[in-house]
């Protein structure tokens, strides 16, 4: 079983301003508290190709995490997909960014989450989880892009 989990955030930011630091993706440990590290590669600017590898915490348990990035549209659209072989893995997710007035951005962020193995088992408890933190998910890159 797939399924897909969001969540949104009014920042009061430029579009612009609030594409650079989601594209940067270092910056996820900010706003995420699963991410222990991330590292990108190669360095430089984010593109289609970039990758992203982390280290994370769930349940309790940590995982090593691998993420392309295989669409890049500044500053509206960051799409990828998580090669990385675990239980559970978001198969593709994505930002949508769209500029709402003088300053402010309204972002989406999405995951489609995919269970293999025994995954497929635990990847209702996952989205249960995301879904049920979506909210505070959001208030969380608020918070991060606007004290940046």
């Amino acid at each position: 079983m797939a399924g897909q989990f969001e969540a949104t955030a009014e920042i009061n930011r430029p579009v612009e301003e609030v594409f650079a630091f989601l594209a940067e993706g270092t910056n996820d440990p900010k706003f995420s508290p699963r991410v222990q590290e991330i590292k990108k590669t190669p360095e430089g600017p984010t593109a289609v190709g970039t990758v992203f590898t982390s280290t994370v915490k769930d349940a309790g348990m940590k995982t090593g995490r691998q993420f392309r990035i295989t669409e890049f549209d500044p500053p509206r659209r960051i799409r990828w997909t998580e090669t990385s072989k675990n239980v559970v893995t978001a198969d593709q997710g994505g930002y949508d960014l769209e500029s709402t007035g003088a300053g402010t951005t309204h972002v989406r962020i999405f995951n489609v989450l995919e269970g293999h193995g025994i995954g497929k088992l635990l990847v209702g408890l996952a989205l249960s989880a995301a879904r049920k933190d979506a909210d505070a998910f959001g208030r969380r890159i608020k918070a991060a892009v606007e004290s940046s």
